[in-house]
């Protein structure tokens, strides 16, 4: 589900990652033109008045040069900057459907807009109206959720809630000690295809997720 019709926030990951350098990590960041607050995620517009796309790929060409599979990193990249790249949402849209591709991850999923469903309203209780729209049995979410999500109405509805457990499993990395906190182009670069393993996504159950906060 590409939720883009909430709120965009700023520094937040949505128009920025970080990559790893020789000099440590670096911020690669998406500018931004007319953002004004309460704008949603769909209504942010990249500001194309500096070539931030040639920037981006020549910062990366440099930090992996050494990476054994920097050329793949890098038809990735250049297959989302070839688009239109007119707001943030489609810039991120495709970027993830571009990795699940590459990784094999995206053979049974079905990638949705929002704006197809026609769903109204906010907060939890919109977010129990698209997964059941979807006819979704689970729901797994992010760790942000336990501050607004009202569990028990998902238990009522049938739907079992379940929260990220990240792994952080290490890899073969370049530029010193290993960090899980940098942009999946990182696995793609030192991995290649078979960073697809390292992709291991497990879940907490809701309760025992709220139990050890």
């Amino acid at each position: 589900m590409h939720y883009n019709d909430v709120q965009f926030s700023k520094g937040s990951f949505t128009n920025r990652v970080q990559v790893k350098t020789a000099k440590g990590s670096h911020w690669l960041s998406v500018p931004l033109t007319g953002l004004s607050l309460g704008q949603l995620i769909a209504e942010v517009r990249p500001d194309h008045r500096t070539d931030w796309r040639t920037r981006h790929r020549a910062l990366l060409e440099q930090a992996y040069a050494a990476a054994p599979y920097r050329t793949e990193m890098l038809a990735l990249l250049d297959q989302v900057y070839a688009s239109d790249c007119d707001s943030i949402a489609k810039i991120g849209d495709l970027s993830l459907k571009v990795l699940c591709e590459y990784f094999g991850l995206a053979r049974n999923t079905r990638f949705v807009g929002i704006e197809e469903l026609g769903i109204g309203g906010a907060g939890s209780e919109r977010v129990l109206a698209i997964v059941r729209a979807l006819g979704g049995s689970h729901y797994v979410t992010g760790l942000g959720a336990r501050n607004y999500l009202d569990h028990q109405a998902f238990e009522r509805a049938g739907i079992q809630v379940e929260y990220m457990n990240y792994s952080k499993s290490s890899y073969p990395q370049l530029h010193g000690d290993f960090t899980p906190f940098v942009s999946s182009l990182d696995l793609v670069a030192n991995c290649g295809r078979q960073g697809a393993e390292l992709i291991q996504p497990s879940t907490l159950p809701w309760r025992e997720f709220v139990k050890d906060e």
